[in-house]
């Protein structure tokens, strides 16, 4: 599938495995043509020598030339190009998540603000399961560090706070995730039965990045992709992926991975939306339309106060009227009220919040 960003620009593949360096690779693509980069670049761990457990066996650590620098200078060049080959990439209103441990992650957090990227949040995966420390000289490390940031300070990114909440079993979701490490069935392996990467990210982490901060069929670029953890997990979810990857043995495994991905169905992909992103229905709307009726009682949510509908769409009590906000807001004394909520109705022996009534006039609109 691609789609031509405009008519002298470069075709975007997508969902496609691009081979060679990311930032020669970023810097052939089209400008302003994804919604959303996760990036897990090399973290320059600076490993010396071996690292063995109390039974002296070797621990499989990350070793591989693509993590080493000969200086922290040469790394800061690197994430540098990187970064600016990415920005250029980003949509006006796009946003990128990078991830690293403490060798790495404050030196790229840095260069995100040097480059006029806005910070959103860092958030710290917390590993339910992590290595521990053989030596027993540090402690035990069992986290990394997400930073989630738009491209500027104007972006009007994606967020879809409902969604995440409702992962969180209705609770605000937290910038300190606990999620285990990738380990057992979903742990590739290559023909030897080694780890076929030793970094994989697990699809959980990347599940809840996709479900909060894009929707089904935005672009979603991995200039690290490695065996494809960000591509299958987008794949699922119905968004466009592009990875970059230069391995050959890590663009292989990633190429069988993603073949064996399947979609999941429509209905699936849709998730919890904001209510802020609902239609707007007036309340007069439910007295234009005899769901409510003039000289209506409505109660408030804990019984104490009665007022009566207007034909206007106002209410009026006692000594107060208004909106279902602003007489709500006066009788408890507050400086705001969600009438919706806070007002009821009686039927048939039952006490309703009228909020039932403007939910059904939304689903109209989504069916209409």
């Amino acid at each position: 599938m691609n789609k031509t960003p405009g008519a002298s620009a470069p075709a975007l593949s997508l969902n496609a495995i691009l081979d060679g360096d990311c930032i020669e690779v970023m810097n052939t693509l089209p400008a302003e043509s994804v919604d959303l980069i996760f990036a897990d670049p090399p973290y320059n761990l600076q490993l010396r020598g071996d690292l063995h457990r109390p039974d002296n066996s070797r621990v499989d650590a990350v070793d591989d030339a693509w993590d080493r620098f000969d200086s922290f200078k040469i790394y800061d060049d690197f994430t540098r190009a990187w970064l600016a080959a990415a920005r250029r990439l980003l949509k006006p209103d796009g946003a990128i998540w990078v991830i690293g441990s403490y060798h790495n992650v404050f030196r790229m957090g840095a260069e995100l603000q040097n480059q006029g990227f806005w910070i959103l949040n860092d958030v710290v995966w917390r590993k339910s399961n992590p290595m521990p420390n053989f030596r027993g000289k540090r402690l035990t490390n069992a986290h990394e560090t997400l930073i989630w940031a738009s491209k500027t300070d104007r972006s009007r990114y994606t967020f879809n706070y409902e969604a995440l909440k409702a992962l969180n079993e209705g609770t605000q979701m937290r910038s300190d995730w606990v999620l285990p490490l990738c380990t057992g069935h979903e742990r590739l392996k290559d023909a030897a039965g080694d780890k076929a990467h030793p970094t994989q990210k697990p699809e959980s982490l990347l599940h809840r990045v996709l479900v909060g901060t894009t929707n089904p069929g935005d672009v979603v670029l991995d200039p690290f992709f490695g065996t494809g953890t960000t591509g299958a997990v987008a794949k699922m979810l119905g968004r466009d992926y592009i990875g970059i990857e230069r391995d050959a043995g890590y663009r292989a495994a990633a190429a069988k991975r993603l073949a064996d991905i399947r979609r999941f169905d429509r209905d699936a992909l849709q998730v919890s939306t904001p209510k802020r992103a609902e239609p707007r229905v007036p309340f007069g709307q439910l007295v234009e339309r005899g769901m409510l009726r003039p000289g209506e009682e409505l109660w408030s949510m804990n019984g104490r106060h009665k007022v009566k509908v207007r034909a206007d769409g106002t209410l009026i009590g006692e000594d107060v009227k208004g909106s279902i906000h602003q007489v709500g807001a006066h009788l408890e004394g507050a400086p705001s009220c969600n009438g919706w909520t806070y007002w009821h109705f009686r039927r048939d022996g039952k006490t309703v919040p009228i909020d039932l009534l403007r939910q059904q006039i939304r689903a109209e609109m989504r069916t209409g």
